[in-house]
C-alpha cells in the first residue's frame, strides 16, 4: 500500500515542536498521527496501548526524568496524571520536549490546558485532505474519507469492509476505554441516526423523541463523537439585525467516508443517486475548507435567518468577516440569500465553493471557486 507524505502537516507540526516544550497531535483513531509523529527524530516512544510501556509509567517520575531528547507519548489519554508531572520536569529541565498523541479532545485538552498552560501547543491532524493527494482522486477521498487505511485500499469495496470494521472497534473498544459505558449497539444506533441530520440544523428534542431518550442524553450522545472527532456541531453566528435568526446549531459527520459506511453508500454510482448527495458534498466540501483556514474548531460558525437567508461558514481574521457558500451545481449564480448575508454581516468577501474548474466573480465581494483549487492554507486575495 503506496504511502502519501503529509509534507504540510510535518512542517507545522515540525515548527511546534521547535517554539513548544510539549506538542500534543490530536484527531480520530487511525488517522496517522503515530505514523507522521515517527517521522521526527526522537528518543524515546511510549505507546500507552501496549502493556509493557503502560507498566514502565506506573512510576513515571522515575521513568522520565532521566530520558532527554524528544519523547513521544502515544494514546496520552490513558494516563492524564502525567500532565503535572510533565510541567515538573519541563521547569526543571530546560530544553526537554514532548511529542503527545491523543484520540480524544475535550478533556484531553482541559486537562493538560490545566497543567501544562503556556507550555503545549495542539495540532489537529485529521485524514488526509486535499492537500495531501492528487487533485484527480478527490471523487475518491470524498467518497471514502480522509482515513488513510480507508482511502488507500486497490477498491471502493476494500475501504468500504475497512471502514465497517473501523466503526464496530470504534464502538466496542475505544469508547469503553475512554470510560464511556454505553452499549455499543446504542450508540451505533444513534450515530446512524445523526447521519441523517448531517448538514441540518440540530432539533434535540426531535432527535430524543425518535430515539426514546432524553435532550440531555442526546447532547451527552453528541458531546462524545464530538470529542472522538467523529462529529462537528457548527455553531450559529448571532448579530443584532433585528432579523429572527437560527439558534440551533447545525451537525455533521466529520469524515465523509464514515458517513457513507453509515448511509450504506458502498460506491460513486450509489452516492450520485442518494439523496443526501448535496449535504454528503456539503460536509466534505466544509471539513476541506477547516483545513484549509486552520482555525480552531469553536471559531467556525454558520448564520441563518428564519426567513431563509443563510451563509454555510462565517469566521473572523484580522478583524474583518468571511465567508462561504457550498453549492453542488454546475454553475452557481448570485442569489438574495448570499446578498443578505453580505449586508448583514458586513462580510468582505464570500467565496462559493463548488465541485467545477472555472473561478469567476458573481459580484465585487463574491467569488466562486473550486473545490479542488482550495489552497494549503487558505489566502484572502
Amino acid at each position: 500500500m503506496k504511502k502519501i507524505q503529509r509534507k504540510y502537516d510535518f512542517r507545522e507540526i515540525g515548527n511546534l515542536i521547535k517554539e513548544f516544550p510539549v506538542t500534543g497531535i490530536l484527531g480520530p483513531r487511525q488517522c496517522g498521527k503515530t505514523t507522521i509523529s515517527n517521522e521526527f527524530k526522537h528518543d524515546h516512544y511510549f505507546d500507552l496501548e501496549n502493556p509493557r510501556d503502560l507498566a514502565r509509567l506506573d512510576h513515571p517520575q522515575l521513568a522520565l526524568e532521566d530520558l532527554k531528547g524528544l519523547i513521544v507519548i502515544d494514546e496520552i489519554q490513558r494516563k492524564p496524571d502525567l500532565f503535572p508531572l510533565m510541567r515538573y520536569l519541563i521547569d526543571n529541565q530546560p530544553g526537554q520536549k514532548y511529542l503527545i498523541l491523543g484520540s480524544a479532545s475535550r478533556d484531553l485538552i482541559k486537562q493538560s490546558s490545566e497543567s501544562l498552560a503556556g507550555r503545549i501547543a495542539y495540532y489537529y491532524l485529521g485524514g488526509f485532505s486535499l492537500r495531501d493527494i492528487k487533485k484527480e482522486n478527490m471523487a475518491a477521498l470524498w467518497l471514502r474519507g480522509g482515513l488513510p487505511l480507508s482511502f488507500l485500499p486497490k477498491t471502493d469495496k476494500q475501504s468500504m469492509k475497512w471502514r465497517q470494521n473501523y466503526i464496530t472497534t470504534f464502538l466496542e473498544r475505544d469508547i469503553p476505554l475512554l470510560g464511556i459505558n454505553i452499549p455499543a449497539n446504542t450508540l451505533r444506533r444513534f450515530w446512524t441516526m445523526l447521519a441523517h441530520y448531517h448538514g441540518q440544523i440540530v432539533n434535540y428534542a426531535e432527535i430524543g423523541r425518535n430515539f426514546g431518550i432524553s435532550d440531555m442524553t442526546v447532547r451527552k450522545y453528541i458531546d462524545i463523537l464530538e470529542g472522538t472527532f467523529m462529529v462537528r456541531t457548527l455553531q450559529p453566528w448571532y448579530v443584532n439585525t433585528g432579523k429572527r435568526l437560527v439558534k440551533r446549531p447545525k451537525i455533521y459527520l466529520k469524515d465523509s467516508g464514515l458517513f457513507h459506511a453509515l448511509m450504506s453508500v458502498n460506491n460513486h454510482d450509489q452516492l450520485y443517486t442518494h439523496n443526501k448527495l448535496g449535504a454528503s458534498w456539503e460536509g466534505f466540501a466544509l471539513e476541506c475548507l477547516c483545513k484549509s483556514i486552520g482555525k480552531a474548531a469553536q471559531e467556525y460558525y454558520f448564520w441563518a435567518t428564519h426567513a431563509g437567508a443563510e451563509l454555510d461558514l462565517f469566521w473572523q481574521e484580522g478583524g474583518k468577516n468571511w465567508g462561504v457558500e457550498f453549492k453542488y451545481e454546475d454553475a452557481p449564480r448570485l442569489t438574495k440569500s448570499m446578498q443578505i448575508a453580505v449586508s448583514d454581516l458586513d462580510i468582505e468577501h464570500v467565496w462559493v465553493i463548488y465541485p467545477g474548474n472555472k473561478k469567476y466573480k458573481l459580484a465585487e465581494n463574491l467569488t466562486v471557486f473550486p473545490l479542488k483549487n482550495v489552497p494549503d492554507a487558505w489566502t484572502y486575495e
